[in-house]
């Protein structure tokens, strides 16, 4: 069975439907949603009545910062530009919407797999995986095998054996990766809507869960249409640039 794994997808609409799209061809069976589905982006409700339709239908779907944010809890540090957006994001959403967003699990666990938006250790305060360092502490207190997180917007896979230590690998795009059973991983397939790494295609991985295969996928979007509505939304126009040139 093939799942698709679809985070951070932050109200774009063109790049939720590419990836979707996408993954529909590759076949995949399952979709599983890390969080963030509005912040940044100029259609919330399309992309939130998307995952709620998912859902629906049992696809996993998890909370993120940017969704706890706009769901009203006062908790959640987010930066000037970043709240401003969230503020806008609240006048745009049905109660159904945001009360969907609210009842959101912090994390999933699915045989050897779990899901979380954050990371491991706390999935509720939102600390990043910025590096070996945090995938280590992830990976320690996680007993599932294979650890899958959003919120980094770039893509990256973490693995550790017996010994503890960690390694990085940068995948490529499109290669099929072996999970090998003899260690531990953690994967951050990448933002869908607001990718950070100097490539404006939109984010997203499948993981064949029969064979244990991991693949990371970029996949070309109309950005400019979404970084055009970002500004004729009034939002800062500094998201509708990151559109643009993927940074």
């Amino acid at each position: 069975m093939t799942i698709a794994l679809l985070t951070d997808i932050h109200a774009n609409r063109e790049a939720l439907e590419a990836c979707l799209a996408h993954a529909e061809q590759r076949g995949a069976a399952q979709y599983t949603f890390l969080g963030d589905y509005v912040g940044y982006g100029a259609d919330p409700g399309w992309v939130v009545d998307t995952v709620m339709r998912f859902a629906q239908q049992g696809s996993i779907a998890l909370r993120g910062n940017h969704d706890e944010a706009a769901g009203g809890s006062p908790d959640v540090h987010l930066n000037e530009d970043a709240r401003q957006c969230i503020d806008w994001t609240q006048t745009q959403l049905k109660a159904d919407q945001l009360g969907f967003l609210r009842e959101l699990p912090l994390t999933a666990k699915d045989g050897i797999c779990l899901f979380v938006h954050a990371n491991g250790w706390d999935p509720k305060n939102y600390e990043y995986i910025l590096g070996p360092m945090q995938a280590a502490r992830s990976m320690r207190v996680v007993r599932s095998r294979i650890t899958f997180c959003g919120h980094m917007h770039e893509p990256m896979l973490y693995h550790m054996g017996r010994t503890e230590r960690v390694e990085v690998f940068s995948p490529v795009p499109g290669t099929a990766i072996p999970l090998s059973a003899a260690r531990r991983w953690l994967a951050l397939p990448g933002s869908v809507g607001q990718p950070r790494d100097g490539n404006p295609a939109a984010c997203y991985a499948t993981f064949d869960a029969l064979n244990n295969m991991l693949t990371f996928w970029r996949v070309p979007y109309d950005h400019e249409t979404a970084s055009r509505k970002v500004l004729a939304a009034g939002l800062p126009e500094r998201y509708a640039r990151q559109l643009l040139h993927g940074s």
